[in-house]
């Protein structure tokens, strides 16, 4: 079986999630698998282009259908994908769930080990993939899409493991009543809730959907992957891999189906709203994200978006600060769900160990790191990767419209090996305290808010305020001040965000480590889930107690 095969991996995540110190089974660096892969995935991404993929197990297709568009070279990607009825979709994970809700939790949580053990030999391809359809850079792509996203899915999987194995299978109870007794056979089972629907997004395709795929599956439910139109063929990969898998152990691959669709034809509303799905997961933006929360009858798991903050109070080494802070901005353009967008610093500036630093001194400290960055002739391009869409990019370019105080203008850097990249610098403004207006809205991409306030309790105060209303995943925090700190501490993790504190060198806000940090704490409004926490599994099946009396 295959839980003997891999017991030992899924043995050590489960004790990782417990302990939550670092653990990945999945090196996070190309070189750990082999000196050839990088070439060789290159190869099979570009004998993908132009053409169907045909990797996919599944058939009755109506049709072809993409539309994909790499950031970097601006051409069609020229990938068509099979296009399904939901009604065919449905009818088949229907049929599939059938026997896999009825196996034990160690035989599918040995199976989905496989998979992704069988995902691990297409990580190149989906780098690639990863890097044309999003505009991530190729290291952040290969650790987004592959060992991390990868990590994700093993720590749902642990998750169920332990969750779904909590009570006794089996047991008789006896019930003592003076000289006689009450005697019951008794059996628990975690009956799953049905077909999922997971909706991907399109700038992190794999790390965002695996999650809920293998949480839906090692619970014993069929799944259905949406992926975004523009950002398709990293998770067709990783479907097709998963299908294989499937397959060559003697399962049924449409446990696990594709459902490609355009821009012009969605059926993610006929997906959603059709009585057969009991369970969806959603990334991507707010309105979308509370239809699918608003939905009847349905379990929804949702990551939207939020608005992250910074609070500068006090540092040791600002300048460290503000590199760190720098870099944060400006990894992928700010296209990040934890990128921090709105920096709270307070009008008599930022304490240090050297004394005081005024207020424009550090907002001029971090345009200079932005731009010393950006412009930077071998990280910039890199740091920054591609825009994924011309929607993100307008926004950003019409940002130093907004009001405030323009600090730096998004102009155009050229990427030198791709000459047509869609890339520009962080816009960067000033505003007050007083310009809610312009702060209190998330502005997805490169576009940076720095808020003059009138003391430190006052940039908690908005930030505070900020998680409330809309919502954060993260906040970054920089103070050396003891008491601080704690209050920052109680009033953001009052409204359920998590706090980095005074973060330097190589480890950035935006940055969630699996079996560790919890991704979006499911408090605040700018998601319901949390990977991975017990209620991502647990809200997926329901324990049903049988008892027979005893002869």
């Amino acid at each position: 079986m295959l839980v003997n095969k891999h017991q030992n991996i899924i043995d050590n995540a489960v004790k990782a999630n417990h302990e939550r110190t670092f653990y990945s089974q999945y090196p996070e660096h190309p070189k750990a698998y082999g000196e050839e892969a990088h070439a060789r995935g290159v190869q099979s991404y570009q004998q993908l282009l132009g053409k169907p993929f045909k990797q996919l197990l599944q058939t009755g297709e109506t049709g072809w259908s993409g539309e994909e568009v790499s950031p970097y070279t601006r051409e069609v990607l020229g990938v068509t994908y099979p296009v399904f009825t939901v009604t065919d979709l449905l009818s088949k994970a229907a049929e599939a769930g059938k026997s896999w809700g009825l196996l034990p939790v160690a035989e599918r949580a040995g199976i989905l080990t496989e998979t992704l053990e069988r995902i691990k030999d297409y990580f190149f391809d989906i780098a690639n993939a990863t890097m044309h359809t999003t505009g991530q850079s190729f290291m952040m792509s290969f650790q987004a899409s592959g060992p991390h996203a990868n990590d994700r899915a093993l720590e749902a999987v642990a998750t169920g493991y332990h969750e779904l194995q909590r009570y006794p299978p089996n047991l008789t109870w006896e019930k003592p009543m003076g000289k006689t007794s009450i005697k019951l056979y008794k059996t628990f089972r975690p009956v799953p809730k049905g077909t999922g629907v997971v909706i991907g997004c399109s700038t992190f395709p794999v790390w965002n959907t695996l999650p809920g795929v293998y949480a839906d599956l090692v619970t014993g439910n069929p799944v259905i992957v949406k992926p975004h139109p523009k950002a398709i063929l990293p998770i067709a990969i990783a479907v097709s891999a998963i299908q294989q898998a499937l397959r060559d152990s003697g399962y049924d691959p449409n446990l696990c189906q594709l459902a490609a669709d355009s821009s012009e034809n969605l059926i993610t509303k006929e997906l959603c709203e059709h009585p057969e799905v009991r369970l969806i997961d959603y990334t991507g933006g707010n309105a979308f994200g509370n239809y699918i929360e608003s939905l009847p009858g349905k379990t929804v798991f949702t990551e939207k978006a939020g608005v992250n903050s910074v609070i500068l109070d006090s540092a040791k080494d600002l300048d460290a600060v503000i590199q760190n802070l720098a870099f944060s901005v400006s990894l992928y353009s700010g296209q990040m769900c934890t990128a921090p967008q709105n920096f709270f610093i307070p009008e008599q500036g930022v304490g240090t160990d050297n004394g005081p630093v005024s207020f424009n001194e550090v907002v001029q400290k971090f345009k200079d790191a932005v731009v010393g960055l950006v412009n930077h002739p071998k990280m910039g391009a890199g740091t920054l990767g591609a825009i994924q869409n011309e929607a993100t990019l307008s926004r950003a370019q019409e940002a130093r419209h907004l009001g405030g105080k323009v600090i730096l203008e998004g102009t155009p850097v050229v990427n030198e090996e791709f000459s047509n990249a869609r890339v520009c610098a962080p816009t960067i403004l000033e505003v007050s305290s007083a310009d809610t207006a312009i702060y209190e809205k998330e502005l997805f991409g490169p576009v940076i808010l720095i808020i003059k306030t009138r003391d430190t309790h006052h940039s908690i105060q908005l930030a505070r305020q900020m998680a409330v209303k809309y919502g954060a995943i993260t906040c970054g925090a920089y103070t050396t001040d003891h008491e601080i700190k704690e209050k920052i501490t109680t009033e953001m993790n009052s409204v359920f965000t998590p706090v980095s504190f005074n973060f330097t060198g190589f480890i950035w806000v935006n940055q969630h480590a699996a079996f560790s940090d919890f991704h979006v704490t499911g408090g605040n409004p700018a998601g319901n889930a949390s990977f991975t926490n017990q209620e991502f599994i647990v809200k997926r099946f329901v324990w049903v107690g049988n008892r027979e009396l005893a002869e």
